[in-house]
């Protein structure tokens, strides 16, 4: 079990309550254990409440000190991260725990309405990270870029196994194929509450649902052998809903935000 190393408390990872639209979800339905830390990029999003750091999101880690994660899982709360996680009921030796020093949420995020985009944040860490064999940089996908349909592309995070189901305590990992724009807002798609500026992936059988929020869409890469292409923004009120693929922010939209924030340029092991 982690631990707040700085103070001893001792780290009870079990699920937040989520907020009342978009919650942040802590599933992947219908996915599969992950071999360990064979995604050392992801990481996990703790809200501190009283001597307790709850699960709340997901995220990546795309610089030393700063994570990559949903708008809609910023609330008025202190925050840590944990990277190098696999089993979150052991200590494995690979886990860091770092609180979170400043938030930058994307000056146009309505939290009224996530179907309007712009459900991006960057987490500045209080100090740098570890760079280890369970602990590395995300790479992101060159500015602009569109996943062509089917891209073979997977969710990651910690959850249910299935809707209303238990929560594992195993990273799972679930294989959501990319789907074009022109499908995905098709009217008995998601019609118009698709943007450009998202990505869809997926839809039917594995699938985000209430609680992996902010985690990562690892996709086949057009620079390195994975990239991440989105970070989950929302999906059905009822998971594994055909034709209701998830939907993530396209990160390709905003890799000029996001240097613009962090200050340089990304780095990544390709």
């Amino acid at each position: 079990m982690l631990r707040l190393l700085s103070t001893l408390l001792l780290v009870a990872l079990a699920s937040a309550s989520g907020q009342p639209s978009f919650r942040p979800s802590i599933r992947v339905v219908n996915g599969t254990s992950a071999v360990p830390h064979s995604w050392p990029w992801q990481a996990l999003l703790l809200i501190e409440q009283g001597d307790w750091l709850n699960i709340y999101c997901g995220g990546t880690l795309i610089k030393h000190n700063w994570v990559l994660t949903a708008a809609h899982c910023i609330s008025n709360e202190k925050y840590w991260v944990a990277l190098g996680e696999h089993d979150t009921t052991v200590s494995e030796g690979s886990e860091q725990l770092i609180p979170v020093e400043a938030i930058y949420v994307h000056p146009l995020y309505n939290n009224d309405d996530a179907s309007q985009g712009y459900d991006i944040a960057l987490l500045k860490l209080l100090y740098n990270a570890e760079l280890t064999d369970e602990v590395k940089l995300a790479c992101l996908p060159p500015a602009g870029y569109i996943l062509p349909h089917g891209t073979e592309c997977y969710i990651t995070g910690w959850g249910n196994l299935n809707t209303n189901g238990p929560i594992p305590d195993q990273l799972q990992q679930g294989l959501l194929p990319a789907v074009d724009h022109p499908h995905c807002t098709q009217p008995d798609w998601w019609g118009s509450a698709v943007k450009e500026i998202h990505v869809c992936a997926g839809g039917g059988y594995s699938s985000a649902c209430y609680g992996d929020s902010g985690g990562p869409l690892n996709c086949r890469g057009v620079n390195c052998k994975w990239e991440v292409h989105g970070v989950v923004s929302f999906g059905p009120e009822i998971c594994n809903t055909e034709k209701k693929p998830t939907v993530f922010t396209r990160v390709s939209a905003y890799i000029d935000w996001i240097i613009g924030i962090i200050g340089s340029g990304l780095e990544c092991s390709c």
